[in-house]
């Protein structure tokens, strides 16, 4: 299944079956081939209609899709997939680390503020023109709740702040608070006095982890958004410290550095080999339902585009069903990644424009405010940390199989329990910071 680009269908949260469609090929670990459930040749499962006779798509709702947290899951998910494609394209040369929940939240709640033309911009960049859910802003603070649950490891937080002396109405501040836990903030005109104070509140939401700011808040605020979250993984079973080595990792075909590269000769992993996209899929379950899904070309030369282009809820969830446990010797750089700085450009390429021209925010003020810039700060960090020392018996092998994350790499972070997208990153370089 592919994101749809500008101009083509926008279906998802379901399967489609029909001649056309991409095949998702798997190699598994007794050498024989399986097609995903999105497969050209796949039969009709039982109980599902067949194509017709002239070939076109069928959909099929999973069930996965059809309690509502999932289906709110898997929109906000595709708008981070959107976004991550545009900052990916505006940094071909550089790592990206985006916690995309985090910027979705932001705007949703804004969304809440806003009438009917600047609703449905927002509702369509959030794909929620395509559910039906009377509770929108409920359900998506039982989705929060999920995925910042203790056990997750995750901090996310999201945040307005207006123009000084605005007089914000109280039926936009009760709803904004009941369903997203956050009250909008006001600033004083005092640039250090208020980013003193947006330093002191991303501390407290993220433990003090992420960096304080030294950056000044632009001088012309309307409304400024921000988006902070942090992660530490928590492997399910532990790497051993005293393999992990300098190694080398490959920036292109001619070009390698040494990196801190744990390892593991007898990983449990979950694994499979995508022959359209050519690269090599696993799977490493994380501490609290939660994964890491990587993407390692074939070649350490591949542009990682095609790759990128077919990110999607429906495509995470159905790698997620159709990867085989193995036994591999598995290589992983450490990684300790942040981020700090503007997404306003970003947003404005997905078809947001028109927040930051003329939009309707009359259900927050009286007065013509606009959108004037986003702000993310992030981190994210995996060691070799985790639950259990050793892993479970894994099945036996009919051939050695190798993964090493020893060149550039896509990862995506998924909350098991919703199908959420947590994090996302293109690792060119393990090194940067």
């Amino acid at each position: 299944m592919e994101e749809p680009a500008a101009g083509s269908s926008r279906a998802w949260g379901v399967r489609l079956k029909g001649p056309g469609m991409q095949a998702l090929v798997l190699l598994l670990w007794t050498g024989a081939l399986l097609g995903s459930g999105s497969c050209q040749n796949a039969g009709p499962e039982e109980g599902s209609p067949a194509p017709d006779t002239v070939g076109a798509p069928v959909e099929e709702e999973d069930p996965f899709f059809k309690v509502p947290v999932n289906k709110l899951a898997a929109a906000v998910s595709n708008f981070g997939y959107d976004l991550y494609r545009v900052r990916s394209s505006e940094s071909p040369t550089a790592n990206v680390l985006l916690s995309p929940l985090s910027v979705a939240t932001a705007l949703s709640a804004l969304s809440l503020g806003a009438e009917q033309r600047t609703e449905s911009s927002l509702h369509r960049a959030l794909y929620y023109d395509l559910i039906s859910n009377p509770d929108l802003h409920g359900t998506y603070k039982e989705l929060l709740a999920a995925v910042t649950a203790p056990q997750k490891n995750l901090k996310s937080a999201s945040r307005i702040i207006f123009e000084k002396k605005l007089r914000i109405k109280a039926s936009f501040v009760a709803p904004l608070e009941k369903s997203y836990g956050t009250r909008p903030r006001i600033l004083t005109g005092n640039s250090r006095l208020d980013l003193q104070e947006v330093n002191n509140w991303v501390q407290a939401q993220t433990k003090g982890k992420v960096a304080r700011s030294t950056r000044e808040l632009p001088g012309e605020i309307s409304i400024l958004l921000l988006g902070v979250a942090y992660f530490k993984g928590q492997w399910v079973t532990k790497f051993d410290s005293r393999k992990t080595s300098l190694e080398d990792f490959h920036l292109d075909e001619e070009r390698t550095v040494k990196v801190p590269m744990m390892s593991d000769p007898k990983a449990v992993l979950r694994y499979g080999l995508d022959s359209d996209l050519n690269c090599k899929i696993a799977q490493l379950p994380l501490t609290g339902s939660m994964s890491i899904i990587f993407f390692l070309p074939l070649k350490v030369t591949q542009n990682l585009t095609m790759i990128e282009e077919s990110l999607t809820s429906e495509f995470i969830h159905d790698i997620d069903r159709e990867l085989k446990t193995v036994q591999a010797v598995l290589t992983v750089p450490k990684l300790k990644l942040s981020y700090e700085g503007e997404l306003t450009k970003s947003v404005q390429e997905l078809k947001l424009q028109s927040l930051f021209d003329s939009p309707d925010f009359s259900k927050i003020t009286g007065k013509p405010i606009k959108l004037t810039q986003v702000e993310h700060r992030i981190g994210f960090e995996w060691n070799e940390d985790g639950g259990s020392a050793t892993s479970s018996p894994g099945p036996r092998l009919t051939f050695p199989l190798d993964y090493h994350l020893n060149q550039p790499f896509i990862f995506v972070l998924r909350d098991t329990d919703t199908g959420a997208l947590l994090f996302i990153g293109k690792i060119l370089d393990p090194r940067s910071t």
